[in-house]
């Protein structure tokens, strides 16, 4: 290696042996849906030594969506659909948050200091955008490009937890969506018919322009029907609860296919 590879190498967030920052499964799916699931890992880069957290904190939720990914790659083999998951924690950079959010590289995250984020300058955030943050939205928009964006769904999949400051969240899974419900409302309603529980409706979250990064950039700029899954995580805490929400959540989607495909604008 010559000195100015050695140069470069040594500024890279990422050692070659690490893991890719996303991750595509079955890029060729048949199905016109594409999958996405921003907050699918806990990893840190080796480099960042864990933010300064220990391991029980980055196996809660501040870290990522735990089952979420579960969920999301038996969704992708179930609807033989195209699936993009990010590849490392949101405490390094929020992938469904705009760069300059001041949620997109938190300092604290639900009361707890962040030490790894604390007084960053701008090239350690830019470095963290460039090796992170625009390759997951760059394997995002390749798909989209490599489709037919007249026929496109978005579906997101994340999690959330049972209860938050103090308050339980009643809905073991909620449909979420933005300026544009009709998607949503299909989904909701197929939904009810599966589950015997109260189906969130924009609960625990809208999304939200000002907020959210994903939906709103890959579909609400280019009109393509979305929706965001939040799942209650005590829900798909074992792998067997997980393949439930799978087979549910994967019928309710097929039974609105055919609609889905009429709301194009």
């Amino acid at each position: 290696m010559t000195g100015s590879n050695v140069t470069n190498a040594s500024k890279l967030l990422l050692d070659p042996e690490e893991p890719p920052p996303v991750e595509i499964i079955n890029a060729g799916g048949r199905n016109n849906t594409i999958l996405l699931c921003d907050h699918a890992s806990n990893l840190v880069p080796r480099r960042l030594g864990n933010l300064g957290l220990d391991p029980i904190q980055l196996a809660e939720h501040i870290a990522w969506d735990p089952g979420a990914a579960v969920v999301a790659r038996g969704l992708s083999a179930r609807l033989d659909a195209p699936l993009v998951l990010c590849g490392y924690s949101r405490l390094v950079i929020d992938c469904n948050r705009s760069p300059s959010s001041a949620e997109s590289i938190p300092e604290q995250s639900a009361g707890i200091s962040i030490p790894g984020n604390q007084g960053l300058g701008q090239e350690q955030k830019a470095r963290r955008r460039k090796e992170l943050f625009e390759p997951y939205h760059l394997a995002i928009s390749k798909l989209l490009e490599n489709r037919s964006q007249s026929s496109t769904l978005l579906l997101s999949i994340h999690s959330f937890t049972p209860v938050l400051n103090g308050l339980l969240r009643p809905w073991p899974v909620g449909v979420c969506y933005g300026r544009d419900p009709r998607l949503a409302r299909l989904m909701l309603r197929a939904l009810a018919e599966r589950v015997d529980a109260e189906v969130g409706d924009n609960q625990p979250y809208a999304i939200d322009d000002q907020i959210d990064y994903t939906i709103p950039f890959h579909g609400e700029v280019h009109r393509l029907p979305s929706v965001m899954i939040e799942i209650r995580q005590d829900q798909i805490g074992t792998a067997s609860a997980a393949a439930g929400w799978t087979t549910q959540l994967a019928d309710a989607w097929l039974q609105i296919a055919a609609k889905a495909q009429c709301l194009q604008v």
